[in-house]
């Protein structure tokens, strides 16, 4: 890949990401010199994934400590908040988007001097990158030891490293897998209306060598049934106390693993569980509508009809036969509440 999803640029003092609306056609890297043009990136997609935006927020913090302006140390962390509360506002269902932002602003909150709150937010918010990088190795390594040798995985959206700092948590078992000698291919879901899985993971894993087909969401169940899927393994944006939200046609996928017998992986950092809520809980993002109306600029969908476009769905529990975590593997019945635990303590 051209250099990491999401990266500080010391020289410059700005946010770089990998614009993902580009790809697979433009390799290119977008600039973030302050915290409203990285929410934009947030919002249009430029950067996205749960634990890529986790990374995201904290950066968002960072740069917004850097580039404040304020030598009073209250007004100082007061801007950095509203800053903050800025960046939680782009995506509502991820839950790592928040939990990056918080973590780094405990820092500044923490701070003693504005000086000293510029350094404890960019050192905290390169931690939470580098960390990230490391917990999706350890979730590979985990991951790959589910995998039988051959394997054909079945994915839906991208959970790769466009959707972390590297490697990723589905793709990033696949990856230790291959790594380990095994032979694996992959099924990518296209993944409509933006077809994350078509642009993102079929062009990740062509880049890494790695056999990629890309068949279109409906094709699934009749691949499952012909018996040419061996696991499904999907990311998460969040995890409940009783359900897994991802890209919304994750459920679909998930009813139809359990129906053919065939396990349903999910694979996410600790970063990802949010124990203290439940599926009724989380506010699901519903995206513009055009995103379905319109292909490229021909309209497809008539004025008259009307478009509902949730950007995820939530998948129970239930129909999940173990979640892949740095931590190790999850099975039923899940402790969400003790991983979340760990979570607050890693």
């Amino acid at each position: 890949m051209e250099g990491e999803t999401i990266r500080w640029e010391e020289e410059t003092e700005e946010v770089s990401l990998l614009d993902q609306t580009a790809l697979p056609g433009k390799v290119r890297r977008i600039r973030c010199r302050d915290v409203e043009r990285l929410c934009e990136a947030i919002r249009r997609l430029e950067i996205r994934g749960a634990p890529a935006l986790g990374v995201a927020g904290g950066f968002g913090v960072a740069l917004a400590a850097v580039r404040s302006p304020e030598q009073d140390l209250p007004r100082f962390v007061a801007g950095v908040a509203g800053a903050a509360e800025l960046l939680r506002s782009t995506r509502p269902t991820a839950v790592n988007l928040s939990w990056g932002i918080d973590r780094v602003m405990a820092r500044v909150q923490a701070a003693r001097s504005v000086e000293e709150g510029r350094k404890v937010a960019l050192t905290e918010a390169n931690a939470v990158a580098e960390e990230d990088a490391l917990t999706c190795r350890r979730i590979g390594d985990i991951g790959a030891a589910l995998l039988p040798n051959p394997c054909t995985v079945l994915t839906h959206c991208n959970a790769g490293a466009l959707a972390t700092s590297e490697w990723g948590t589905a793709l990033g078992v696949v990856r230790s897998a291959v790594a380990a000698g095994k032979e694996i291919r992959v099924l990518a879901c296209e993944t409509r209306p933006l077809l994350q899985g078509a642009r993102l993971t079929a062009w990740e894993l062509a880049r890494d060598g790695i056999p990629v087909t890309v068949i279109v969401d409906s094709a699934a169940a009749s691949l499952m049934r012909a018996k040419e899927v061996d696991c499904v393994i999907v990311g998460a944006d969040r995890i409940t106390r009783d359900a897994v939200f991802n890209k919304v046609g994750t459920y679909m996928h998930a009813v139809c693993a359990r129906h053919h017998g065939i396990p349903f992986y999910v694979a996410a950092p600790l970063s990802t569980f949010d124990p203290g809520s439940t599926a009724a809980d989380v506010v699901v993002e519903e995206r513009d509508g055009a995103e379905i109306r319109f292909r490229g600029q021909e309209q497809v969908v008539p004025d008259a009809a009307e478009v509902r476009n949730p950007a995820f769905d939530a998948t129970p529990l239930s129909l999940v036969s173990a979640l892949i975590t740095e931590d190790g593997v999850l099975r039923p019945p899940y402790d969400i509440a003790g991983a979340g635990r760990r979570r607050n303590t890693t």
